[in-house]
């Protein structure tokens, strides 16, 4: 836990913050390293050096508060340390004899610290941790991903993280994107005296340029042939600009993206400048828990899957494992399967228009289940929720295998859990081959009722015959959905991806009739005269009124409790003594304390909450005072 060190915005992993030092600096950011070596006119980060040299506790105790004395409290101190090689077991560094004076038991220093840290490392009570070694660790993603995800485990959610020596403007986004918050121009300086040429898209050797594909002010004003025939200093002077220059533009679009939740769309493309780069995003995306916990429920901004990368993120994946374990359909006999559209939610697209007409007064006893890519399937009663009604995706007709194999797997493992009498595809194409696949494995028969176009009056006159046939067979249950049962079942199942099996305590008729009102897609969940639950269409998912809240107490999910005070706005997490491990940011959470319960939205995860000391930890909407 720190005092110098504030989240303020979150995308998964990366975050937006600020060092509490003089001046304030906002994170993620970029230190010079020649300014951390200034102990005699210290800046806001200063690097107190090896203390390998030190020949008492005594000595290195008062060189620390020597150092203090001349910056102040406004300056982080990066306390004495011993860098090993990573290649040291930890085990051998356990035998080295080493000082202990900077040990925050030890030390009387009360201002912002920072300490070396390896994997494996006792961390010392610190504001920013130095990932020992990280400069060794380009080019090899697997090494760099399970340190990070490692000392990140290890480490306060509420500290920052330092990956030292590592920087430069093509992988700065993927460095965050993982987690880090300092970062700094090392190896930028020397790219500068090697004639480097830095850019966002790669490096350059200067003799190599035509022209300078940068107009920052020190660019614009100069041409390769020009700086090329200064001395060496003089060149390495005008270089060591820029590429300060392009570090800094490239951690301010990194900054934005962030505030604006696109930064994985970015690093799916810039991952494509360096191997290693691209082989870190596709590895990290196996690291399904360290991101998960991290990634929101929601986001406001378009979930943009162009890449075959999409297929893994962390909301795709999450969506589909949702589908699996929570969600409940309808106890309906026939089964339709349709292709998915470019407008959302589908069912206002114009081909899922023409469907529904086609179904007409059968639909009640139909149940939709839409095929797409990146997301699987779809049900229909979740085709409003995040990210099923915000993703968009390039369109060519042509799908390739591993989008196919996803897909039908989703398919297959939907269908050999929730069994009907009846499968209908309205599908050509790969949606066609998809369905094949899943029904070649489980050894079950699909119904198609297309050739050629989709939406051709043949080919509807075919999708209504073939469900009119099947609805007025002898082996029919009839078993159908009217209105209000579909509205209900509808709320139902958003409440189940959203709750999982707590849900059920929303839909219990013990305090009153249940009721559906509102039109779609803004409805509401009565109990009598109760309201429980709204809909909200922006990103599919239930807001809860108190009433709703004191049903869903009773098995503790999505729980967060507060000391015994009565909250008047926010709720910061110093004030958070218990939080449900599964809450995720923008979750929709309920408060209790001894003085109120509350519901709002959860602005970080629940084991986060627990564990840092500042930063809002939930958006309260309602407050009921006990």
């Amino acid at each position: 836990m720190t005092r110098y060190f504030e989240i303020e915005q979150r995308d998964g992993a990366a975050r937006i913050g600020k060092l509490l030092l003089s001046p304030e600096l906002r994170t993620p950011c970029i230190l010079s390293t020649a300014e951390l070596g200034k102990l005699e006119n210290p800046g806001p980060v200063v690097d107190a050096g090896s203390f390998w040299g030190v020949k008492s506790d005594v000595e290195l105790e008062t060189h620390i508060k020597q150092i203090r004395e001349k910056a102040g409290n406004g300056t982080l101190i990066i306390l004495p340390h011993q860098a090993y090689p990573p290649a040291i077991p930890i085990e051998s560094l356990r035998k080295v004899e080493k000082f202990t004076a900077f040990n925050s038991e030890n030390t009387e220093d009360t201002g912002p610290t920072g300490s070396l840290l390896r994997v494996g490392g006792k961390p010392e009570k610190t504001d920013l941790y130095i990932m020992e070694g990280a400069g060794t660790m380009e080019n090899n993603a697997r090494r760099f991903l399970k340190t990070v995800i490692e000392l990140r485990n290890q480490i306060p959610p509420d500290t920052a993280l330092y990956a030292p020596n590592l920087a430069l403007p093509e992988n700065i986004a993927m460095l965050v994107y993982f987690g880090i918050d300092v970062l700094d121009d090392t190896r930028a300086e020397i790219a500068a005296y090697s004639d480097i040429y830095l850019t966002a898209a790669g490096r350059f050797y200067l003799d190599s340029l035509t022209e300078f594909p940068c107009r920052c002010r020190v660019c614009a004003e100069s041409t390769p042939v020009e700086i090329g025939k200064l001395p060496k200093i003089e060149r390495a002077k005008f270089l060591s600009a820029h590429n300060r220059n392009t570090l800094e533009a490239e951690l301010s679009l990194v900054r934005e993206r962030i505030r604006a939740g696109t930064l994985r769309e970015y690093i799916e493309g810039q991952c494509r400048v360096r191997p290693w780069l691209t082989a870190l995003l596709r590895l990290g995306d196996f690291e399904y828990s360290y991101l998960e916990e991290r990634v929101p429920a929601f986001r406001q901004n378009q979930l943009l899957a162009d890449t075959s990368e999409a297929l893994s993120r962390i909301e795709v994946a999450r969506f589909a494992q949702r589908i699996q374990e929570r969600y409940t359909p309808p106890e309906l006999e026939i089964l339709v399967l349709f292709p998915c559209a470019a407008k959302k939610p589908y069912s206002i697209s114009q081909s899922h228009q023409k469907f529904i007409l086609a179904l007409g007064k059968y639909r009640k006893f139909v149940h939709e289940v839409i095929l797409t890519s990146p997301l699987g399937i779809v049900p229909r009663e979740l085709e409003l929720t995040y990210p099923a009604a915000h993703y968009d995706t390039a369109v060519t007709g042509h799908w390739d295998e591993e989008e196919k194999a996803w897909v039908s797997g989703c398919l297959e493992a939907y269908l050999s859990k929730h069994r009907y009498k009846a499968i209908v595809a309205h599908v050509e194409g790969a949606y066609r081959e998809i369905c094949e696949r899943a029904a070649s494995k489980l050894g079950i028969e699909i119904v198609y009722t297309a050739t050629g176009s989709l939406v051709s009056m043949e080919a509807l006159s075919n999708l209504k015959r073939t469900v009119e046939s099947i609805c007025t067979s002898e082996s029919f249950s009839k078993k159908s959905l009217n209105a209000e049962e579909d509205k209900k079942n509808f709320v139902r199942a958003i409440a189940e991806y959203q709750f999982g099996e707590d849900a059920a305590l929303l839909f219990c008729e013990e305090t009153g009739k249940l009721a559906v009102k509102g039109r779609f897609p803004k409805h509401q969940l009565f109990s009598g005269k109760k309201q429980l639950a709204t809909l909200v269409p922006q990103y599919g998912m239930l807001a809860l009124s108190l009433e709703g809240a004191e049903l869903m107490l009773k098995n503790e999910k999505y729980l967060v409790k507060i000391d015994d005070f009565l909250p008047r706005g926010s709720i910061l997490a110093p004030g958070v003594t218990e939080a449900d491990p599964g809450i995720r940011p923008n979750d929709e959470v309920i408060v209790l304390g001894k003085k109120a319960l509350c519901v709002g939205r959860a602005v970080m995860s629940g084991e986060e909450m627990v564990k840092s000391s500042r930063g809002v930890a939930v958006d309260v909407r309602h407050i009921k005072k006990l």
